[in-house]
């Protein structure tokens, strides 16, 4: 393809969804689960029948997984002010994006998720709301909630919780930016414990991703971090305590001190995860082109990347990641999230931790291994749904290697527990297909 080929490509999804989008009104809606052979079983599934479960689970909470779909319920929460690149737009604006998320838990990882935007930006009544959820659900997934109090958000509800709170934005990432960062070395022959690394964007998610990173063994003097305003450095003096992470981040890394800009940032490194400013021009050319050899360029702003990832190449990156589907190497959560929360899930986890990422991170990149490594291939993609099952449960083991979950099972039983149901979730929409009962899109979209 020529580039206006390309560009056309590339703005496609936008045109098709603001058809679709109308068309259907939404993409998921409640259904049963439940057999309602006659009106007799209202007396079953209601009032009188009802009270018996009732009664049980108040005389052990803990049985209410067993009387209810809590165990599979989990809540998108959500107050719109940092969305997909595209940044307070409010709860309402956000609304699609949640439903979207949605879709994805469902489909992919045999989730109940449900979209709620809230009507407020406050830190603590987002955390109130949160945990006063807590009965309902089997965990929580915080999304499109800006930086820095997504950072103070996650961390106060991981510790007051009794269910898995996660932040796809900052975990769901970073999880799938490690595993795309260990193939991708792979490929090209550098180990990730050496490897220099900038990091374009101080927001929630490369900060996470950083996080992971350390985490993972990856020395904190090799990464160097950049925000809008310059590389970060012990002696800037802007950065002020409401910006604890970036404090932190400046005691942490950048072990030469290096200062300056992007393009100072960039020079010499092996690899630059850009989670930043929109594109198409974020990054220059001419800055990948004064990277190590081989270098590696995830660009993965939303919905333009920060640079074209053909650019990229015409500059000299050996491999090019993005956040989209349309073009080669999605690093994407959504390749996450919907496993990870599979897994976290059927063994009632309480929490999820770093550990717990990195495994999930560590299998990913594994299954896509196991298919052949390439430099327009170092991720599964999502129609590859097999490996799910398999990051749920290395997920899922962890979780009981480090004692956060309330039922113990066999790897084998995950996944198996994946298998059946993502494959239901799937079948249930091929059915409704064939059925006519969700319709077909138009012919022409």
């Amino acid at each position: 393809m020529n580039k206006e080929e390309l560009l056309n490509k590339a703005g496609k999804p936008s045109a098709d969804a603001m058809k679709l989008h109308p068309f259907y009104r939404g993409k998921i809606e409640v259904t049963l689960k439940a057999a309602v052979r006659d009106y007799k079983d209202f007396a079953v599934w209601y009032t009188p029948g009802v009270a018996a479960p009732c009664r049980d689970i108040q005389e052990e909470k803990g049985r209410v997984y067993n009387h209810t779909n809590k165990g599979n319920f989990v809540a998108v929460i959500s107050d719109g002010t940092r969305v997909l690149g595209l940044g307070n737009i409010g709860p309402e604006a956000s609304l699609p994006v949640m439903e979207g998320k949605a879709l994805l838990f469902k489909y992919l990882g045999g989730v109940d998720a449900f979209p709620i935007c809230l009507d407020t930006g406050d830190p603590e009544e987002i955390i109130r709301t949160v945990k006063i959820l807590q009965p309902s659900f089997g965990g929580i997934n915080l999304e499109d909630i800006e930086s820095p109090k997504c950072f103070y958000i996650l961390d106060r509800l991981r510790k007051e919780c009794h269910i898995p709170v996660w932040h796809d934005d900052q975990q769901g990432t970073a999880c799938v930016t490690l595993a795309g960062l260990i193939n991708a070395l792979k490929i090209v022959g550098k180990d990730l414990l050496k490897a220099r690394i900038t990091m374009i964007g101080v927001g929630s998610a490369n900060v996470a991703t950083m996080r992971l990173l350390l985490a993972a063994g990856v020395p904190p003097g090799n990464i160097i971090m950049c925000d809008s305003k310059g590389i970060l450095h012990k002696e800037r003096n802007d950065i002020t305590k409401e910006h604890q992470e970036k404090l932190k981040i400046m005691e942490l890394t950048n072990k030469e001190q290096r200062t300056g800009g992007m393009a100072e940032a960039m020079e010499g490194a092996d690899a630059v995860i850009a989670l930043s400013k929109p594109g198409p021009d974020t990054i220059k050319k001419e800055w990948i082109r004064a990277m190590a050899r081989d270098a590696i360029v995830f660009a993965c702003a939303n919905p333009i990347p920060e640079i074209w990832p053909w650019e990229a190449r015409e500059a000299g990156a050996a491999i090019v990641s993005t956040g989209r589907s349309d073009f080669p190497n999605q690093v994407n959560n959504s390749l996450g999230f919907p496993a990870i929360f599979r897994g976290v899930l059927d063994v009632q986890a309480r929490t999820i931790t770093d550990t717990m990422c990195i495994a999930a991170a560590e299998e990913l990149a594994a299954c896509a291994a196991e298919k052949g490594l390439n430099p327009e291939k170092i991720l599964p993609t999502m129609d590859n749904w097999e490996f799910f099952p398999r990051v749920a449960a290395a997920t899922a083991m962890k979780a009981i290697e480090e004692d956060v979950a309330r039922l113990v099972l066999t790897r084998e039983e995950i996944m198996n527990l994946a298998r059946e149901k993502i494959g239901r979730a799937q079948e249930q929409v091929r059915i409704l297909m064939e059925k006519g009962i969700i319709p077909l899109p138009p012919s022409e979209i």
